[in-house]
């Protein structure tokens, strides 16, 4: 009689649970919103340009590191995790995430490449630093491409969100009429002398009218050879230079041994690959910062 009652309560305990009188079997809610990955923080703050305002989409930043160089960057489980999570990815393209071609093959969400249209430039590289692609990723350097990713970012956008087609294109307008160099700035920097120690300044310099005589990237066993501390101190005394800039998040090492040498300043200049905040703003923010700080480096 026991076993009897017994087996009544667990077979009624089971029909609850089935007919969802339980909770450990319940499916949780669905989540409406469009997940949006963006991959770099540039990236992100373009895509969260476009999007601000719009209910229902979520964007969220897969490089949360402060980093200035992705030659060697590897995934991290989460941000494996959010690229399966992801409705949509947006790339910066040109070969700067290569190391999500993995990743990307399982994935079925819509690819957003904001590099489409854009003029490219061919990479710089020095002695022992192998670049994996032809041309140089570091395109949001120059306000003009920017402006292509947004309209890459917004197209693709109305394409896969068309009841939010009117929001996502006034807010292309407003984040591209926010861009823009001072023309009186412009002209002081026109012809002046850069060193760089990165790689990611030459969209910039062709944008800003700057002379790059010399851009190089540290990492790792890729440190500067002898041969180009040897050039970049007789360019310094050649061009009689008073500065030289490192990125922000980069190695100085080598350029504060220059700068002993030869008695220039180091500076830093912002790639902005690491920041806080969202929308344009941020971008607008450093790029100014950087020709100011290029002013009062050289003069």
């Amino acid at each position: 009689m026991k076993k009897t009652i017994l087996s009544l309560l667990i077979s009624g305990l089971l029909l609850l649970t089935a007919c969802g009188g339980g909770t450990a079997d319940t499916p949780a809610e669905e989540d409406d919103s469009l997940h949006i990955l963006a991959t770099t923080y540039p990236v992100y703050l373009f895509t969260t340009a476009i999007t601000e305002g719009v209910d229902g989409v979520e964007v969220t930043r897969l490089i949360q590191e402060e980093i200035s160089c992705l030659h060697d960057y590897t995934l991290t489980v989460n941000g494996m995790k959010a690229i399966e999570a992801a409705d949509v990815i947006v790339m910066n393209g040109v070969g700067l995430e290569d190391f999500m071609s993995d990743a990307l093959a399982t994935s079925d969400a819509p690819v957003i490449d904001c590099s489409e249209g854009v003029e490219l430039l061919a990479a710089l590289g020095h002695e022992g630093h192998d670049h994996d692609t032809e041309y140089d990723p570091h395109i949001w350097m120059d306000e003009g491409n920017v402006s292509l990713m947004l309209e890459n970012i917004a197209r693709e956008l109305c394409v896969l969100d068309p009841e939010h087609q009117e929001i996502y294109e006034q807010n292309r307008t407003a984040a591209a009429a926010a861009l823009g160099y001072d023309d009186a700035k412009l002209e002081r920097l026109a012809g002046r002398p850069l060193i760089t120690f990165h790689d990611g300044f030459q969209y910039f310099a062709q944008a800003t009218g700057l002379d790059l005589l010399k851009a190089i990237e540290e990492e790792e066993g890729a440190e500067a050879s002898a041969a180009e501390i040897k050039e970049i101190v007789g360019l310094i005394q050649e061009h009689d230079i008073p500065a030289i800039f490192t990125e922000k998040n980069g190695s100085d090492a080598t350029a504060q041994a220059i700068a002993r040498e030869t008695g220039c300043a180091v500076y830093q200049l912002d790639l902005v690959m690491s920041g806080d905040g969202s929308g344009i703003q941020p971008y607008v923010d450093a790029m100014d910062q950087n020709i100011d700080t290029i002013l009062e480096a050289l003069g």
